[in-house]
């Protein structure tokens, strides 16, 4: 698993070396300052990237560990943000790489996993044709751990990928592109492998025939001294013309070979043919995906005004029913409003009655209390009567029985 990483890490600081950079990536310890990261960012999508972002990118990092935890941190949240902002897709927090441990200790598997986020803005880019064409230019082997990356990027559950919402035949069909890509490059290598064994055998059959013509031109300069045909010449003869033979059998070898290695040489230009076509079809099919996702947004939004519309046409139709009803309504609104305005006037007669009742009310209560002082000084003055009444009665009675006691002493004087 831990070779697996590094291999990762290795092939994606190789594709790295693709742009151009002021500040080095040649190693893992070369990235870990975020310096040449930022610069990469900022040439796969300037816009986004901008100088302003990227002067905030510290140069002069040396071994500062917090200064590199700061540039991390700005590259990784830069990351994030365009691929939620751009790309409309989701990283969650345990795909996020250890920024402590790449700061720290140059940690392969954690950079793998931030240079993947990078490789995945690449290649969702409005510039990931390319992107991809430079991909397609590395080594075969770090060409294939690049690409296995971009598939493992796609294909995580927790990520939204650009080819999770494509319709089937085209994710299908872009899906064996991809395979038929990846058989035409190990059918490529084995041509390859091929063509390198016949090249070995036609170098040890031309040594082979070399060496025969030179036997054979040895065996001729000893024909030539002989004087006379007796029996070791006849047995030399005879070795000769096997080695002729021979000669002309190994020229046949060699011929079949040297027809079979131009057949394997023309099957294998074709293949890289078929390569570059296939690579050219991956492309377009990236591009045609990228165009369907956009076409379903735009289904999804018509879908979302369809079903606006049929719930303003159902509100519509209520209205128009109601708009049906609307001269009853009229005529009801017309008689309550000649009903409303003998209300008023009834209402106006009542509050001039009310008013005159208020001050009748008023007087009333006026006279109410001027006929209670008047109770109240009738009482008084009934008191007063009765006492006066009591004491006039009592100084009648007072003067009779003086008159009486009068008459008495003095009966004499009422005579005359």
């Amino acid at each position: 698993m831990a070779e697996k990483e590094n291999e990762l890490c290795e092939s994606l600081i190789i594709w790295l070396q693709t742009f151009n950079t002021a500040a080095p990536c040649q190693t893992i310890q070369d990235l870990t300052n975020g310096v040449a990261m930022a610069q990469i960012l900022h040439e796969i999508d300037y816009t986004w990237f901008d100088v302003s972002w990227l002067s905030r990118i510290k140069d002069d990092v040396g071994d500062n560990k917090r200064i590199k935890i700061h540039n991390l941190k700005k590259i990784l949240q830069g990351i994030v943000d365009y691929y939620r902002e751009f790309l409309d897709q989701h990283i969650l927090e345990f795909l996020l790489p250890n920024l402590n441990l790449i700061a720290d200790h140059s940690d392969a598997t954690e950079m793998g996993r931030l240079l993947q986020l990078i490789l995945g803005c690449a290649v969702n880019c409005e510039k990931k044709q390319e992107h991809i064409q430079v991909i397609m230019t590395l080594e075969e082997s770090v060409q294939h751990v690049v690409m296995t990356a971009i598939q493992e990027l796609m294909s995580k559950d927790t990520l939204d990928s650009p080819t999770s919402d494509l319709p089937g035949d085209l994710e299908s069909q872009l899906r064996r592109t991809i395979d038929a890509l990846h058989e035409a490059q190990a059918e490529q290598e084995e041509l390859k492998q091929r063509c390198e064994e016949l090249d070995l055998q036609v170098a040890a059959l031309q040594d082979e025939r070399n060496c025969l013509i030179a036997e054979t031109e040895l065996q001729n300069e000893r024909l030539n001294q002989l004087d006379t045909f007796d029996e070791p010449s006849i047995m030399v003869s005879k070795k000769y013309s096997q080695m002729q033979m021979q000669l002309e059998q190994m020229k046949e070898d060699n011929y079949r070979l040297e027809a079979a290695k131009e057949d394997y040489r023309i099957h294998c230009e074709e293949l890289e043919k078929q390569l570059v076509e296939t690579q050219n079809r991956n492309v377009e099919l990236a591009s045609l995906a990228e165009e369907s996702r956009a076409l379903k947004d735009e289904i999804d939004i018509l879908r979302a005004t369809a079903d606006k519309a049929s719930k303003l046409e159902s509100t519509v139709e209520t209205y128009r029913r109601k708009l049906e009803d609307l001269a009853d309504l009229r005529r009801q609104v017309k008689s309550l409003e000649d009903t409303n305005l003998v209300y008023m006037h009834n209402t106006v007669s009542l509050e001039e009655d009310l008013k005159k009742a208020n001050a009748a009310r008023v007087q009333l209560e006026s006279y109410k209390r001027q006929v209670q002082e008047l109770h109240n000084k009738l009482s008084l003055e009934s008191k007063r009567a009765d006492t006066l009444a009591y004491e006039m009665k009592r100084l009648q009675e007072k003067e009779d029985a003086l008159l009486k006691e009068k008459e008495v002493r003095h009966p004499l004087a009422y005579i005359f």
